[in-house]
């Protein structure tokens, strides 16, 4: 028993035996990789996390997770649980496997999971949620601003870079 206000009485714990009834499930394919295909289970939201992500993802044989891309402002983490997959790191591919992670400090380098193999590929991916975001698909040529829930996407060959940004001298 508690004595949270019910507002914070949400689960702290996500069994596995119980991912189905977990909301917010989904299967997404990118707009900008028609090989995309992946499943997701946001368990961080499960547990009324808010400021980072962590989502069991799935990506099933011959699909890639998303599009190649990189962050300007939230990090994001991987960590392969089962399968193999091939991550591509900045243009250069490397096989991946159970316990295998991949870190991405921003600015990141271009990233993306691809699943050429015969078994789903399983991992835990997470990082940042912050208030605004610039993520950048090279192979799209496309930059996506969002700010909040807004989006914005921007032809690359267009988009302006960002700074240098003026130091300002706060009034005396």
């Amino acid at each position: 028993m508690s004595d949270r206000p019910a507002a914070l009485a949400r689960p702290c714990l996500v069994r596995a035996a119980d991912h189905a009834a977990v909301p917010g499930g989904y299967q997404f394919s990118h707009p900008f990789n028609p090989a995309s295909l992946v499943q997701g289970l946001p368990l961080s939201r499960a547990t009324g996390l808010a400021r980072t992500a962590v989502t069991l993802f799935r990506v099933p044989p011959g699909h890639d997770s998303f599009a190649y891309h990189c962050h300007y402002a939230e990090e994001e983490w991987v960590y392969v649980l089962a399968g193999r997959g091939v991550a591509v790191l900045d243009g250069v591919e490397h096989e991946v496997g159970p316990g295998d992670f991949m870190g991405f400090p921003t600015p990141s380098i271009a990233h993306l999971l691809k699943n050429p193999y015969a078994d789903e590929l399983v991992y835990l991916a997470g990082g940042e949620i912050r208030a605004c975001e610039v993520a950048d698909f090279p192979h799209a040529g496309k930059r996506i601003v969002r700010a909040g829930d807004a989006l914005a996407v921007h032809e690359l060959a267009d988009a302006t870079g960002f700074g240098p940004f003026p130091t300002l001298t706060p009034p005396r």
